[in-house]
C-alpha cells in the first residue's frame, strides 16, 4: 500500500540542536530505477548492493516482477535480478500500480512501447495529476499506442510495437525522464534512435546502459548534446554499488550549514556532474562544503561529504544549474529564506508540474513559517532572515502529497524559533523511509 493511501501522520518539527557526527543517506534513487530496469532486461544474473528501498522503487520491481523478470531480496540494499533479455519481457496479468513514482511510470512507459504486449499503468492521486504527454508523444512515433485518462495522464494504457520504429527526437523541455523512456524504447528499435538535449540533463541512463554493454555514443552538434543507441541490443549482467543519493543528501547538507554549532559528514554521496547543482549553488552563498576521498565508483564519482555551519548569502541562481538541481530547489529555497540578502530563482516553470506545483507550495509554506516570500511564474524571490532562525508558525504546512515538500519542511523547523507542523510526513517513504530517524539521531549527538 501506498504511503499516500494511509492515514496523514503529522509532525511538529522543532529546534534540536547541531547536527553532528557521521551519516549514511540511502542509494541514490535514480540509480537504483536503473539498476532494477536494466537488470531486467539483462541476460545472466544482475546484482545490487546499496539499493534504495523506498516506495517509488519497489513500484518499479514490483512492475518488472509482473512483466517476467525475477527480482529477489538478499539482505538490506543486496538485490538480485535475473533478467528476460531485451524485447523478451511478458504480458502483465495486473495493472502496474506505480503509487508516486513519475521515473517509474515514464521510464516503463519506454521500456513497453518496444515490447509487444499491452499494459495499464495506475497511480496515486498525486501521480494521477501529473502530465504524460511528453512521453507519450515520442513514443507514439515509435509506434506505441495509448489510452489515457482525460488531460494525457493516469490510468492509461499503452500497447506496445515490436520492433519500434527508431526516431530522431529534439527534447522541447529538458527531461531526463523522457530522455531515458525514448533511448529504452530504442534498445528494440530496428535502428539508431536519436535523442537531441538542447540543455544537458542527468545522464545515468547513458552512463549505465554502456556499462551494460549497450551501443550507445554521444556528439556533440551546434551546442547541443546528440545521444544516439543502436537498437536489437543485448545487455549483459552488471554487478551494481549504487552510491548515496544527493537529492536524499541535500536535506542534511542544507540543514548543517543553517544550524549553529552543526559539524556533519555525509558519507557515499554520488556526485554525478549532472546532479550535484546544489551543492555549487550552496557554494556559490559561502556554504563550507568539503569534499572528502573523492573517488570513482561504477562509472559515477562519489565523496564524503563535510558541511559545517555557514553564514550564507543571498545570490541570482543560474538558470543553466536548474537541470542537474531540479528535485533541489525546495530545500534551496530554505537555505535562501535564512540567507543574508536576496536570492533569485528563474526558469523553474518544470517545478509546477512535479508531484505537486512545488513553486507555490513552497511559497505558501516558507510564509506559513515566516520566511519573505515572492512568487513569480517562473520561481521565487526570497528575501533572508540574515542567518536569524524563522519564526516558525502554529498553522500546519500543506505538502500536497509531495516528499520533497514535506523533508524540506522539516529542515525548515530545526531552524525556526518555534517549530514548524508538517501536514503528514508518510509520503517520506516514498524516497527516504529513514530521513525522521536519521534527522533526530544526527541532532542527538
Amino acid at each position: 500500500m501506498s504511503a499516500n493511501s494511509t492515514y496523514p501522520r503529522s509532525r511538529r518539527f522543532i529546534p534540536a540542536g547541531p547536527l553532528k557526527g557521521r551519516i549514511r543517506v540511502p542509494g541514490d534513487k535514480s540509480i537504483s530505477h536503473r539498476s532494477l530496469m536494466f537488470g531486467a532486461l539483462a541476460v545472466g544474473e544482475t546484482r545490487v548492493t546499496g539499493l534504495l528501498e523506498g516506495e517509488d522503487v519497489m513500484a518499479t520491481a514490483a512492475a518488472l516482477r509482473a512483466m517476467g523478470a525475477t527480482i529477489e531480496r538478499e539482505a538490506e540494499g543486496a538485490w538480485s535480478i535475473h533478467g528476460v533479455g531485451v524485447g523478451s519481457l511478458l504480458q502483465p496479468q495486473v495493472a502496474l500500480e506505480m503509487g508516486n513514482s513519475g521515473t517509474s511510470t515514464r521510464l516503463l512507459m519506454g521500456l513497453v512501447a518496444s515490447h509487444p504486449i499491452s499494459t495499464h499503468f495506475t497511480g496515486d492521486a498525486s501521480l494521477s495529476k501529473r502530465p504524460m504527454g511528453r512521453v507519450t508523444e515520442p513514443l507514439g512515433l515509435m509506434g506505441a499506442a495509448f489510452e489515457t485518462s482525460p488531460g494525457g495522464t493516469l490510468p492509461l494504457t499503452e500497447r506496445g510495437l515490436s520492433p519500434a520504429v527508431p526516431i530522431t527526437y529534439r527534447l522541447p523541455v529538458a527531461s531526463a525522464q523522457v530522455k531515458s523512456a525514448i533511448l529504452l524504447a530504442g534498445l528494440n528499435a530496428a535502428g539508431v534512435t536519436t535523442v537531441i538535449e538542447p540543455v544537458p540533463t542527468r545522464d545515468h541512463t547513458e552512463r549505465m546502459l554502456k556499462g551494460f554493454g549497450a551501443d550507445l555514443w554521444i556528439e556533440e552538434q551546434n551546442g547541443e548534446r546528440v545521444i544516439r543507441i543502436r537498437g536489437e541490443a543485448e545487455l549483459k549482467r552488471q554487478t551494481i554499488e549504487v552510491p548515496g543519493d544527493p537529492s536524499s543528501a541535500a536535506f542534511f547538507v542544507v540543514a548543517a550549514l543553517l544550524v549553529p554549532g552543526s559539524d556533519l559528514v555525509i558519507e557515499n554521496v554520488g556526485l554525478n556532474p549532472t546532479r550535484a547543482g546544489l551543492f555549487e549553488a550552496l557554494r556559490q552563498m559561502g556554504g563550507q562544503i568539503e569534499e572528502l576521498e573523492r573517488r570513482e565508483v561504477g562509472g559515477e564519482t562519489v565523496a564524503d561529504l563535510h558541511v559545517r555551519h555557514s553564514m550564507l548569502s543571498g545570490i541570482d541562481v543560474d538558470p543553466a544549474l536548474a537541470p542537474s538541481m531540479i528535485d533541489e530547489f525546495p530545500i534551496l529555497f530554505v537555505a535562501a529564506a535564512l540567507a543574508q540578502g536576496r536570492t533569485v530563482t528563474t526558469g523553474l516553470e518544470e517545478l509546477r508540474v512535479k508531484e505537486s506545483d512545488r513553486i507555490t507550495a513552497m511559497a505558501e509554506a516558507l510564509r506559513l513559517a515566516g520566511a519573505r516570500i515572492e512568487e513569480r511564474e517562473d520561481g521565487l524571490v526570497i528575501d533572508g532572515t540574515g542567518g536569524d532562525p524563522l519564526p516558525g508558525g502554529s498553522e500546519p504546512i500543506v505538502t500536497h502529497l509531495d516528499h520533497r515538500i514535506a523533508m524540506s519542511m522539516a529542515i525548515a523547523g530545526h531552524a525556526s524559533r518555534t517549530g514548524v507542523e508538517v501536514d503528514d510526513t508518510s509520503p517520506i517513504a516514498t524516497s527516504f523511509p529513514q530521513f525522521e530517524a536519521l534527522l533526530d539521531g544526527a541532532t542527538a549527538n
